[in-house]
């Protein structure tokens, strides 16, 4: 007689081989035997043993400014008590991860946001060695900085193709989550192409509801066959832990950009002088495009690079150099990660039909039609509204594509999709008129935008 248990644990191992044959687990997955049950069972143990050595624990000291007290502020308060002028900033000490991805040269992947006014990183290897690190760079704009360490016998991960990537794909994200130490959760892929989580960033994200949590950021997202696909970022919670929505920095991405901080220390983004905005399905049905998806040009700057190759307002992105563009977002992270210099094909529809046409990226930063160097409004991409967006706001005005974080834009309080009407009570029509208006001087400015849809006074000092 058959045992009721042996018939559920044959059954459990039939649907788990099952399984492994319908999603293509790799045969190293599959697992070995366990004692007293015939067969197999699945298991990960093979692939993580080979890969989490490359994972690592960061921990950083940071310095911030102390909290100020308002007696701190009273000249006599602070001679009676012999109190120094400025508090002494307080140290704060903060953990994430990060990726091994050149054992040979002691490359290190993690967040911005993890090492940012870092004073002292330390890279903790799964075997216990404790390494000082050096900050390579970092970019704050897509959340990839870049360590270095020096040590023997370090285990590198393999970098896999992000793009080849399809939602239900199975992956394991490897981490350290609250400081528990190296911790290894598993999931599929949500979605693909997330954005908006930060409108000043660069987003192509990668969800996936594989358990991340604080202390996660920095770590690996791994696919069954051991590859690097991305490096986790965020989490979307209410509550600051994991609900199932996590987000990681394709690979694809975030060796784009570490390249860069190898080369240059820092990024340096491209750009070819045009406005775009996504394809809605009623813009599609206004012009006329059927189900064409991609980004359409909505200004193109004078004496750029998009109008020395003849590309024109109205046109519609559909691919770069063969590969699909998903949206403006999508068409904005893949110029802008595009080292100046590079030719790249920029595949367009257009009312006479498609057609192909080759531009070469130039080197980012501000717009040469705009020169708001040393101004309230430096750090900020700003172009004419077309006349279409003029006539949805019912005035003319000047549009902010984008904002670089950490720049006087920025903290001056400006968006991305903002639209500038007027400055100190002055009409707004053009750039050139922006730039007349600050002249090259932080004067205090009370700058009227027009913000999702209402009228906004900012007060840029």
């Amino acid at each position: 007689m058959i045992r009721k248990d042996t018939v559920v644990h044959r059954a459990i191992i039939a649907f788990w081989v099952a399984a492994a044959i319908v999603v293509g687990l790799p045969s190293y997955a599959v697992g070995q035997a366990v004692p007293g049950i015939a067969g197999q069972l699945p298991t990960l143990a093979p692939v993580l043993e080979r890969v989490t050595p490359a994972v690592v624990n960061i921990s950083v000291i940071s310095e911030t400014p102390a909290v100020s007290n308002p007696l701190y502020n009273d000249p006599f308060f602070r001679r009676f008590f012999d109190l120094p002028d400025t508090p002494p900033p307080q140290q704060r000490m903060s953990a994430g991860s990060g990726v091994i991805v050149d054992a040979a040269r002691g490359h290190v992947l993690t967040n911005h946001h993890v090492v940012a006014n870092a004073r002292e990183i330390t890279v903790t290897l799964k075997d216990g060695r404790r390494l000082p690190a050096e900050l390579i760079g970092s970019d704050q704009a897509t959340d990839i900085a870049l360590l270095k360490v020096e040590s023997r016998n370090l285990v590198a991960l393999e970098i896999g193709d992000s793009d080849r990537l399809k939602v239900g794909d199975y992956v394991v994200a490897i981490g350290n989550p609250f400081g528990l130490g190296q911790t290894v959760t598993s999931g599929i892929v949500s979605a693909l192409g997330r954005s908006g989580i930060n409108n000043e960033g660069y987003e192509d994200f990668i969800q996936t509801d594989a358990s991340i949590n604080p202390g996660n950021s920095g770590g690996a997202l791994v696919t069954l066959d051991g590859k690097l696909v991305g490096i986790n970022t965020a989490i979307l919670s209410p509550a600051g832990g994991n609900i199932g929505i996590g987000f990681a920095v394709p690979s694809n991405m975030a060796v784009t950009v570490m390249n860069q901080l190898v080369a240059h220390g820092e990024v340096r983004r491209g750009r070819v002088g045009i406005g775009i905005q996504d394809v809605t399905p009623d813009l599609a049905e206004a012009l006329g495009l059927g189900d064409l998806r991609g980004a359409v040009i909505a200004n193109v700057e004078s004496g750029s690079p998009a109008e020395r190759a003849g590309l024109r307002v109205g046109d519609v992105v559909t691919a770069v150099d063969g590969r699909a563009v998903l949206g403006s977002a999508d068409l904005r992270n893949r110029i802008g990660l595009t080292p100046a210099g590079t030719d790249v094909r920029l595949t367009v529809a257009r009312s006479d039909g498609v057609r192909e046409v080759k531009v070469r990226i130039e080197a980012g930063g501000r717009p040469a039609s705009s020169q708001l160097a040393r101004t309230a409004f430096e750090g900020a991409s700003l172009r004419n509204a077309s006349r279409q967006e003029a006539r949805e706001a019912g005035s003319d005005g000047v549009i902010v594509d984008s904002v670089t974080p950490g720049s006087r834009a920025a903290r001056a309080g400006l968006r991305p999709g903002d639209m500038i009407l007027a400055i100190n009570r002055m009409p707004v029509i053009s750039v050139d008129d922006i730039r007349r208006q600050t002249s090259d001087r932080l004067a205090t400015l009370a700058v009227e935008l027009l913000r999702n849809g209402g009228r906004l006074l900012l007060i840029i000092r």
